[in-house]
């Protein structure tokens, strides 16, 4: 081009870099890359996954492990012993010394009808954790929600069953045990590789509204069972009595029935035998009956009288009125 002039590339003086230092530089930059994109460490609580080219390849164990990089390889890290968990009615914001809960309603998971159509607000939790990493990750596309719509779904179930005194007071560990088997079986029925720690009913209670009403029933319940239980004591108490005290005068009758029977025939036996002994000896049968007769009488007599036989009046020997008589 005309004005300017033309100049020869081999005329720059550009710096020189020997073959082997970019040879050398390319090895190690390569040796890093391998590195940090190959070596890979698994912490205890977790498994890795491994898949090549997007299949499944083999689960490695806690510690360091290498794997292919530069994308052929790709690792998915599961926490196999952490225990994760869904709450249902409610959300828990800040766990600690001072829990604090949300304030916002979820009156569309909670409130259930009951098997004696009451309504219940059941607020409950469910724990699990991943008991196959594989199936965990591709047999369902969104665990999460899968657990939540088949624990929801079980337990309007279960509680549909019961009535409501069932779900709010009597049978609530019967009632979280049921949903804990039942939900586990349906996640076994799809494969999802979980397994269900514990589901617990964190509070049941009646809609706010009818609140007031049901304590009133519970109060009238309560009262109920009180004057029954009462009943039952006084029951207790006064019937065995009863029973006791109608034996005792059915015992006492009986050994007084026996006692009369047996002395009536002892007398009878002695008299019969005092007759028979009076025909063999009547005269001294008779003397010896009347001495018998007068030890007894004469010793209960304040004052004895003896007079002649001979004495035809007596009356006059006697002094009738004698202490005012």
């Amino acid at each position: 081009m005309a004005g300017f002039e033309e100049i020869k590339i081999d005329q720059l003086k550009l710096p020189k870099l020997s073959k082997r230092k970019v040879v050398t530089g390319i090895i190690v930059l390569a040796v890093l890359i391998f590195i940090f994109t190959g070596l890979y460490t698994i912490n205890p609580e977790e498994v890795g996954v491994i898949q090549r080219f997007g299949k499944y390849i083999n689960t490695t164990e806690p510690g360091l492990h290498f794997k292919i990089p530069f994308g052929v390889d790709k690792l998915t890290k599961v926490k196999v012993k952490h225990v994760f968990k869904e709450e249902f009615g409610y959300r828990t914001l800040v766990s600690g010394v001072q829990t604090r809960y949300s304030a916002r309603s979820y009156d569309h998971e909670s409130l259930m009808l009951t098997g004696d159509l009451n309504i219940a607000d059941v607020e409950w939790i469910v724990q699990y954790r991943i008991k196959d990493p594989v199936k965990y990750l591709f047999r369902i596309r969104n665990v999460v929600e899968t657990i939540r719509d088949l624990s929801e779904s079980v337990t309007r179930q279960i509680v549909g069953d019961r009535s409501g005194d069932e779900v709010i007071v009597l049978s609530r560990k019967e009632i979280a045990d049921e949903i804990q088997i039942e939900l586990q079986q349906k996640l076994d029925d799809y494969g999802a590789g979980i397994e269900i720690y514990t589901v617990n009913l964190q509070n049941v209670n009646p809609p706010e509204r009818v609140k007031p009403a049901f304590n009133d029933v519970n109060s009238a319940k309560q009262e109920k069972e009180r004057i029954v239980n009462e009943a039952w004591e006084n029951y207790n108490n006064i019937i065995p009595e009863a029973k006791g005290k109608a034996k005792r005068t059915i015992e006492e009758a009986e050994g007084y029935a026996i006692n009369r029977v047996n002395r009536a025939n002892g007398d009878a036996e002695r008299f019969n035998q005092m007759y028979n002994q009076y025909i063999y000896a009547r005269t001294v049968t008779k003397k010896r009956l009347y001495l018998e007769t007068m030890q007894k009488i004469l010793p209960k007599v304040e004052k004895i009288y003896i007079i002649d036989d001979k004495q035809k009046g007596i009356l006059p020997l006697l002094n009738l009125d004698k202490g005012g008589k």
